[in-house]
């Protein structure tokens, strides 16, 4: 698969990176800084951008078959309407470079999985997140308004231990206790979503 990743520097974003090499796809890595990614072993193709210009994405798209976007804000709280923009960028440049197949990196309790989340968890949504969640509702609102054959990721609390290889994954999970996930499980099931429609037009939630 010639498969484009928004967002590869990012932590998530170098396990898919990663799995996607291991499985021998042909892949392009679109981020404002490829050169974070040269400890990466094998080889890829790099193209410097900005995930919230359409002209930017429209070169990285051209000849893909899929794309997935990790992008994300980091330690920031502030979301400064990356996700928003970058979505009506992508939706765009998808449309013009003829690509139909999305799967977007997004968090748990943002829009309907909110309803699922623990009290001690929508606290946190309501307060500390409010922002990145609020922007990261309207990027879905967009996409799902669009015409791509999406998969939006809701991960619970991403870790950065070793591949568990074993996680559930469902359109609804109702949460009890502190769930988690390991980053590199979470990159698993997005790479494996993108090669087929199994998970297209559906809200995929994963922890373990």
């Amino acid at each position: 698969m010639k498969l484009l990743i928004i967002g590869a520097s990012g932590p998530t974003g170098r396990h898919v990176l990663e799995k996607a090499l291991q499985e021998g796809d042909t892949v392009t890595v679109f981020c404002r800084h490829p050169e974070s990614l040269k400890d990466v072993k094998g080889d890829f193709f790099k193209i410097a951008g900005d995930a919230t210009s359409q002209e930017d994405l429209v070169k990285a798209m051209t000849s893909q078959e899929a794309v997935i976007s990790t992008l994300g804000r980091g330690k920031s709280t502030q979301a400064n309407n990356l996700f928003s923009q970058s979505a009506k960028a992508i939706v765009q440049a998808a449309k013009i470079a003829k690509i139909s197949r999305l799967v977007w990196l997004s968090s748990f309790g943002v829009g309907e999985t909110f309803q699922d989340a623990t009290m001690i968890q929508k606290f946190m949504y309501r307060t500390l997140l409010k922002d990145i969640y609020a922007n990261k509702k309207a990027s879905e609102k967009t996409i799902r308004e669009s015409h791509l054959k999406w998969t939006i990721v809701y991960p619970t609390a991403l870790m950065n231990g070793s591949p568990k290889g074993k996680y559930r994954v469902h359109d609804r999970i109702k949460m009890k206790g502190a769930p988690r996930i390991d980053r590199a499980d979470v990159a698993e099931f997005m790479y494996k979503a993108v090669q087929n429609d199994e998970w297209s037009f559906r809200n995929a939630v994963i922890t373990n």
